[in-house]
């Protein structure tokens, strides 16, 4: 997938059929838009392209950080992605300028399509029906997506977030249509882990919203490839009971090459415990020793 940073140097392109809209999270209304403008695309041998935003137009806490949401994007065989950056200037530009000056002049769409509740332009006064008069003054199709409902609950990246939040994975990951994931860098830790016996990737996560304090099995993806693991998050309160800073660690099983530097994917899959205090460390290394014989049953 291409990427393109900003509306000044998109050049031209072949029948773009247009995903509009912020996408973060990637959840099951998002897929369904931006799986039909591919196949929409391939179908009249257009370009398929997304427009998103970053930050959020709205200020919100992001699910994903923006490469973790690029990436999802490129899965769903997008061909380009155009990222707006949503600054102070560009907010000022009216829902009809939006639309006649990037979605006709630079863009070019032959189709756009946009989930029903979208809204853009200053204020956030444009929405589907100025779309709607639109398509028909500048010729260009346009599809309009009602909102998605899974077991009665409406997906929304909204809903998702408090799911998360409070450790309801599974709930969480039927909105989403895949498992709950958070992108991050292996960077260097105090190797703590390594001399209780269960050597761990220190991770600072990208921008993204994290599950709470808890031991999880969780499944690790990088370079391609797919491990299972043990992920702990919390603030280690065995070894500094006056840490405030919330860590995340995980333990990839039969696994022992140095990926400092690496961005890793970690999918949870089941919150085996909660975080808490050991006696000792003696203690602490022997619960370990169950939560791996825990995860391992899981997955």
């Amino acid at each position: 997938m291409k990427i393109i940073y900003g509306v000044e140097k998109i050049g031209k392109l072949r029948r773009p059929v247009v995903a509009l809209g912020v996408f973060d999270g990637l959840h099951l209304g998002h897929r369904n838009i931006l799986q039909a403008v591919v196949k929409k695309a391939r179908q009249i041998k257009g370009t398929s392209l997304v427009l998103t935003f970053f930050p959020h137009p709205q200020g919100k806490e992001s699910l994903y950080s923006l490469e973790h949401r690029l990436r999802l994007i490129a899965e769903l065989g997008l061909d380009v992605c155009i990222v707006v950056n949503f600054s102070r200037g560009f907010a000022k530009t009216s829902a009809v300028d939006f639309i006649a000056k990037i979605l006709v002049e630079k863009i070019g769409a032959n189709f756009v399509y946009v989930g029903r509740n979208f809204r853009f332009g200053n204020q956030a006064r444009g929405d589907y029906r100025l779309l709607a008069k639109s398509a028909k003054k500048y010729k260009f199709g346009l599809k309009i997506f009602n909102v998605v409902k899974s077991a009665g609950v409406t997906v929304s990246s909204t809903a998702i977030r408090k799911l998360i939040k409070n450790s309801k994975i599974k709930e969480a990951e039927r909105l989403l249509g895949r498992r709950v994931s958070i992108l991050g860098t292996v960077e260097r830790g105090s190797r703590l882990g390594r001399l209780l016996g269960f050597p761990t990737a220190n991770i600072k996560p990208h921008h993204e919203v994290i599950p709470p304090a808890g031991i999880y099995a969780v499944g690790i993806v990088f370079s391609k490839k797919k491990y299972n693991g043990v992920c702990y998050i919390g603030k280690r309160p065995t070894l500094h009971p006056e840490n405030k800073a919330m860590r995340i660690e995980v333990h990839i099983f039969n696994f022992h090459k140095n990926i400092y530097g690496l961005v890793l994917e970690i999918q949870f899959i089941k919150l085996i415990r909660l975080d808490q205090k050991f006696a000792s460390l003696k203690d602490l290394s022997a619960q370990i020793q169950k939560d791996i014989i825990s995860c391992r049953k899981i997955l």
